[in-house]
């Protein structure tokens, strides 16, 4: 039998939905981020150039990865809300701003933390870092516009423009260090090319990166599940919740 996709569109059904599928995603996460650390910390063998410094890539790489990824899908998100006017789209990409801005965060503090070591200074001003950075300004800027207006359908929509047009930043991001001379490295997992790091090393940060991604799709919808309360207060079904069991 299949699956009626569509049944979930609405806020009503997808509220519950959501709240079984949480623990199963916060589980995988715990499990896959404690098999992706062991690995990274435990199993993978020194590298021959950073020494053990490099090691921080299993918690910079996966991050800088979801960073750009959970924008797109925000900014794909906003955009179905934008055009179709349906409200839960709209909801998830308010849910995955901040997730989003965390990872970007993380992604730049460890980058930092890595630079020191490889290049010998916290911060420089190079086309990767940079842009990076410009993402979490685009993060807080989606989430900080939609908070100044208090109207959600218009806060939508004024976040979703923001958010489109803040999309063509990660592909500078991702292309940086190819169409500029940067400090930062190249990839080193590329499609059409053979990884340039040993298998160990290339499955610890697969397991983390789907980490990431198990924590992101459980703390969007734990959010999504809030803000779905607060905008639907006035339905019925929300104030029938109110004796029930979450």
């Amino acid at each position: 039998m299949a699956l009626n996709w569509f049944k979930y569109s609405s806020p009503q059904t997808f509220y519950p939905l959501a709240g079984r599928l949480i623990p199963v995603f916060a589980v995988l996460a715990a499990v896959l981020g404690a098999v992706g650390l062991y690995i990274g910390f435990f199993v993978a063998p020194t590298d021959f150039q950073q020494g053990e410094a490099y090691r921080i890539i299993f918690i910079h790489v996966p991050a800088a990865w979801m960073s750009m990824f959970i924008y797109l899908v925000m900014a794909a998100w906003a955009a179905l809300g934008l055009i179709l006017n349906t409200r839960l789209s709209s909801m998830m990409a308010t849910a995955l701003a901040p997730t989003g801005a965390v990872m970007t965060f993380l992604a730049l503090w460890t980058g930092s933390l890595w630079g020191k070591p490889m290049w010998g200074t916290w911060w420089a001003w190079d086309a990767r870092m940079t842009s990076e950075l410009i993402l979490l300004f685009l993060y807080i800027g989606f989430m900080a516009l939609q908070a100044s207006i208090d109207d959600p359908r218009r806060a939508d929509k004024a976040g979703a423009i923001l958010a489109l047009v803040g999309a063509v930043n990660v592909p500078i991001i991702y292309f940086s260090v190819k169409w500029w001379n940067t400090l930062h490295q190249g990839a080193s997992i590329s499609v059409g090319r053979s990884p340039s790091m040993a298998s160990t090393m290339l499955l610890g940060m697969l397991v983390m990166a789907l980490a990431y991604w198990m924590y992101s799709i459980a703390a969007t919808l734990m959010r999504v599940r809030s803000i779905i309360l607060e905008r639907e207060r006035n339905a019925q079904w929300v104030r029938d919740l109110a004796g029930a069991p979450a």
